[in-house]
């Protein structure tokens, strides 16, 4: 069946996001092997590329791990926590959670910094526990938490990690790819995202950078890296020494390849504004029907993923239903904020005003709200403007 015989669908979720076209069209390539030259040369581009979407020293370790951006969390903890190390995890919701999870479940002795759902982790509270934990092996934070569309102050928590001694690893799911990322500048030791987030390309691979010290500390270990599948050595045998360690997603490298150089064509500054752009334009056609945002702060607010509280009354599950069989999908709130909040991925090739538009017209047919289409116009020739 061609590519175009297929329905288009408007998805406007967290992710994953639409695939942008250059991608799809480099899925569609014919199979080599993994151990194939061209796709030696191919992942050499990947690791290049991946230094400047992250920021990372020239010859900073990149990869792509054979997994969604949970591989790249896991990888992160499997590798540079042992058993009995003393993990400072700042959890201000559900994949701060999860970070939480896994350190403990690699033999961490966790400590917490929490904040309010829809709020940003302080970093005076980061600076209490760096003064109280001991030896602090890790500090790990989530630079964009999805499931409350809170962006965390990462630069300031890296200034405060930065002499402790403790790795910083950071969660960059919905950030990477999208906004500009300073891994070297602000000394970020590992960074992870998911293929399907900001950079618009296939689910099944996790994009991450590790640095020099990461790698250091990762020499160091008593024990061996217990994840067998993403030891850093194992990567470095196949992606820096071009042994075989397993067989990797040929095709999803192809596909990220040609995503990875479309977000670096466009420009992080150009990308952000866009997204910028676009939330704004939301914000201001859905405001009037009771719509606000769930991050009282604006400079708390994930740009990439806009959290709206809903209008007292509103039908949460009944318009999401409506909106889908108009092929339209929008994600709810995600545990606590379930039928409370709606979450609009505004990643990649989401964050245009096309999809957004169409959206606006639905909900002024499920709604029976007018003029919806027209504010959301009228906003972007305002950004413009």
């Amino acid at each position: 069946m061609p590519l175009d015989a297929f329905r288009e669908h408007v998805l406007l979720t967290p992710g994953p996001t639409p695939i942008h076209p250059r991608a799809l069209q480099a899925m569609t390539r014919p199979m080599l092997g993994h151990m194939d030259p061209e796709v030696f040369a191919l992942n050499r581009e990947i690791q290049a590329d991946l230094r400047v979407m992250y920021g990372t020293e020239p010859e900073g370790f990149t990869a792509l791990l054979a997994g969604t951006g949970s591989l790249g969390m896991e990888a992160g903890f499997a590798n540079l926590v042992e058993a009995g190390d003393e993990v400072l995890v700042c959890a201000n919701g559900s994949f701060g959670r999860r970070m939480a999870e896994m350190a403990a479940r690699y033999g961490a002795r966790v400590h917490l910094v929490t904040a309010p759902l829809g709020e940003a982790v302080r970093p005076e509270d980061v600076a209490t526990q760096l003064e109280m934990v001991q030896d602090l092996r890790m500090v790990a934070v989530v630079h964009g938490e999805t499931s409350t569309g809170v962006l965390n102050p990462v630069p300031e928590i890296a200034e405060l990690v930065r002499g402790t001694g403790a790795l910083l690893a950071v969660d960059a799911v919905t950030t990477a790819g999208m906004e500009p990322f300073h891994m070297a500048e602000w000394g970020v030791d590992y960074a992870y995202t998911g293929a399907q987030k900001c950079l618009s390309a296939p689910p099944g691979v996790a994009p991450v950078a590790i640095s020099d010290r990461a790698l250091s500390r990762y020499g160091a270990r008593h024990t061996p890296t217990p994840l067998w599948y993403c030891d850093f050595e194992g990567l470095r045998d196949y992606w820096t020494r071009h042994t075989y360690h397993h067989t990797v997603p040929v095709n999803l490298h192809f596909a990220f390849h040609a995503a990875l150089q479309a977000a670096l064509d466009e420009g992080m500054e150009t990308r952000q504004r866009r997204v910028q752009r676009v939330g704004d334009a939301i914000l201001s056609a859905l405001t009037p029907l009771g719509f606000s945002p769930y991050v009282r702060r604006p400079q708390d607010r994930l740009p990439t993923v806009l959290a709206l509280r809903l209008p007292d009354g509103f039908d949460d599950a009944g318009v999401r239903q409506a909106l889908r069989v108009r092929e339209i999908s929008v994600t709810g709130g995600l545990g606590p904020t379930a039928g409370v909040i709606w979450r609009l991925g505004l990643m990649g090739e989401a964050a245009r005003p096309g999809p957004y538009r169409t959206l606006m017209a639905a909900l002024e047919d499920v709604l029976g709200a007018r003029g919806l289409v027209a504010r959301f116009d009228e906003a972007l020739e305002g950004v413009l403007a």
